[in-house]
């Protein structure tokens, strides 16, 4: 398949929405107040419906439990990202928040905005279960390893396993987790409401990317476009890793559509919940959104080319 040739027809669609967006500033439409109410309706409605009608409509009870590998598959990668990305940190010298945010920016990647519409598009029978299933422990290792790192240094402490785990109950986990029980229940939406919710959750990419576009309007671009260790996550993580594990999940016999999905997953930019998490918790927020747009914009050339040693 041409892996290349669909990604890069995502891609041009992203920076479409993207400079739509960044307009959307210059023109005096999008401000700081209506990006927040935007990125609020994106991450509590549109979103939570793009997963639910996505992976209901994506997959029999067959099929979820067939490809219940995923889990496993997705569970390694985080094992081997842990470390790279504490490596890399030290490498460059980062220290108290800068470090863990850097971390956590480099461990995460932007599923939600990016991953699903690309993972979609490459395999459209069943790319949305298995980013379902790589939303069970992408989301858990979020709430607990992500909210420690995005925390100040010295309060990484303060909230209890049981808070962060309760901060996995949000409007994306309940729609997986109701779609995959309409899946083990063999529940059929009515045509009208299933064309509804459908159309409603496929306006969150357009709408995460030109957000994305307007957000980067308001970050100082001079102050982050030349840190050299957003570059080094750059080739690491999402050019180089992706390869490795490419090569590592095939040589465990993973399905070939699995493999290439989570390597695709792994050669995304930085998530941006992770911008969100950092400046709610008063850590390096902006330190944050800068690696954000540096990563997302070396992703428009990085992502085709990634897929092209797939192809």
């Amino acid at each position: 398949m041409d892996y290349f040739s669909i990604v890069l027809g995502q891609i041009i669609g992203f920076v479409i929405y993207i400079l739509i967006g960044i307009i959307g500033v210059r023109m005096g439409v999008l401000t700081p107040r209506s990006l927040g109410v935007l990125s609020q309706f994106i991450t509590k409605i549109s979103l939570p419906l793009l997963l639910f009608t996505n992976t209901l409509n994506g997959a029999t009870r067959e099929q979820f439990i067939g490809d219940l590998p995923v889990v496993a598959a997705t569970a390694l990668m985080y094992i081997l990202l842990y470390p790279l990305c504490r490596l890399l940190a030290r490498i460059f010298g980062l220290t108290g928040n800068e470090n863990h945010v850097y971390r956590a920016c480099s461990m995460f990647g932007n599923i939600g905005f990016m991953g699903i519409p690309i993972v979609a598009a490459v395999f459209p029978e069943h790319g949305m279960l298995y980013i379902a299933l790589f939303t069970v422990v992408d989301q858990l290792l979020l709430w607990t390893v992500g909210v420690n790192l995005t925390a100040p240094t010295d309060k990484e402490n303060a909230m209890s396993i049981a808070s962060r785990l309760l901060k996995m109950v949000n409007p994306a986990t309940i729609a997986v987790t109701l779609a995959v029980i309409g899946i083990f229940l063999d529940v059929h939406l009515p045509l009208p409401v299933n064309t509804a919710l459908t159309k409603a959750g496929s306006i969150t990419t357009p709408l995460a990317m030109i957000y994305m576009g307007g957000l980067f309007c308001f970050i100082e671009v001079k102050k982050y476009i030349g840190k050299k260790e957003f570059y080094g996550a750059v080739l690491v993580k999402m050019c180089l890793f992706p390869l490795f594990f490419y090569e590592l999940a095939a040589l465990l016999g993973i399905r070939t559509d699995i493999t290439i999905t989570l390597s695709l997953l792994s050669a995304l930019p930085s998530m941006a919940a992770i911008v969100m998490l950092a400046q709610n918790q008063r850590s390096a927020g902006d330190y944050a959104a800068g690696m954000t747009l540096v990563t997302t914009i070396c992703s428009i050339i990085t992502l085709p080319l990634v897929c092209l040693y797939f192809s």
